[in-house]
């Protein structure tokens, strides 16, 4: 019998957000994880607020809304505040019942700017990390680095010679073409650096480009220091981009970690620098870093700071092959988080969503890993 295509609306519901989420959704084992990193950061976004005044936004429901963002590859906050308003799931996630009004997307904008005053991100990316059941699937021995380019959110021809302002100077084209804010340009023959030259649109990124033959973008630099075992997120940063700038990460994030055992520290050739093999080794850090003996065109060898006391281990062949993993985290950021591209301005604004994302990157991994592990 073909059943009738009635209207099933009713007044009064009784079924909450939460049964309407399947017991087995990788989204409970990751709420029960974000939950109790959230608690150990209570005190911290307490510091945030003051005391007095109308409440705002929980900065926990904030959170879990940031993370569902990353998660889902939300493209903005208003196509966030809209699914938040007819989903179930995502509700039940937050923190929200049915029949409370979602947030309008410039609030929530504006309440998401102050958890970047307590550096919550990097907080909560340790408060994930640091839980028990979440450090016992990691390495505390062996551990991976490298950096991307992460493509700010100006255009080329916002790269001008600086003390030009967004507004001022001469819309005249070098080419003597078109006129207008988006008239073609022809940069041909004219040197660009960093030294000379700034973008009007974002100061802080810096035009760079990721390996020779590829062209030159702007953008900034994230950084991610994985451990070997899972292949997970031990501490991530962003920093300006520029010749140095991974190696230099490397270092702040190793100096960010605990405990005076000796480690290893698995990479590619760009770090096979003398300076940088100096510092790991005077931090007890053993380089398993790919040596790099390009031949020049006059048929120079270069000379590799890693020889046979690194690379007669079998621990450095493990570490070339597990290192490699590291652009898992760089592919999943900028596919399924959609941080390719950078929404954001400025240095602090970017480097919070790359923090945060890698803490998203951790807690899509661990339903399946801590089932693993029973």
């Amino acid at each position: 019998m073909r059943g009738g295509d009635a209207q099933t609306g009713a007044l009064f519901s009784y079924v909450s957000c939460e049964a309407r989420v399947p017991a087995d959704h990788p989204l409970r084992v990751i709420r029960a994880i974000v939950d109790e990193a959230l608690a150990v950061l209570s005190d911290v976004l307490a510091g945030l607020y003051s005391t007095e005044g109308r409440p705002s936004i929980a900065p926990e429901k904030l959170l879990r809304a940031l993370l569902l963002q990353a998660f889902y590859g939300i493209r903005s906050e208003r196509q966030l505040m809209e699914q938040l308003d007819y989903n179930l799931m995502f509700r039940w996630f937050v923190g929200l019942s049915v029949d409370v009004p979602v947030w309008d997307a410039s609030t929530f904008s504006k309440n998401r700017d102050r958890l970047l005053e307590g550096d919550i991100a990097r907080h909560f990316l340790a408060a994930v990390v640091n839980q028990r059941r979440v450090k016992a699937l990691m390495s505390d021995e062996h551990f991976s680095v490298d950096g991307t380019l992460i493509q700010a959110w100006a255009s080329q021809k916002s790269f001008k010679p600086k003390g030009t302002t967004a507004a001022g100077g001469s819309d005249e084209p070098p080419d003597g073409g078109s006129t207008g804010r988006n008239a073609e340009r022809d940069w041909r023959g004219q040197p660009r650096s960093n030294e000379t030259h700034a973008s009007t649109t974002d100061p802080d990124a810096r035009l760079a480009r990721k390996s020779d033959g590829q062209s030159s973008i702007l953008a900034y630099a994230g950084h991610v220091l994985m451990e070997n075992r899972n292949g997970l997120v031990s501490d991530a940063c962003l920093t300006r981009a520029s010749g140095t700038a991974e190696r230099d990460a490397a270092l702040a994030m190793l100096d960010r970690r605990a405990g005076e055992r000796r480690i290893t520290l698995g990479a590619d050739k760009g770090y096979d620098v003398a300076a940088f093999i100096q510092a790991l080794r005077q931090r007890r850090v053993t380089p398993h870093i790919a040596a790099d003996r390009r031949v020049s065109k006059l048929g120079v060898v270069r000379h590799s700071e890693i020889d046979a006391r690194t690379t007669r281990h079998a621990g450095y062949a493990i570490s070339q092959i597990i290192r490699k993993r590291i652009e898992e985290v760089f592919g999943w950021k900028k596919s399924a988080a959609g941080l390719r591209q950078t929404k954001f301005r400025g240095l602090e604004r970017v480097q919070w969503a790359f923090t945060l994302t890698a803490a998203a990157y951790n807690l899509i991994r661990l339903p399946r890993l801590l089932a693993e592990a029973g």
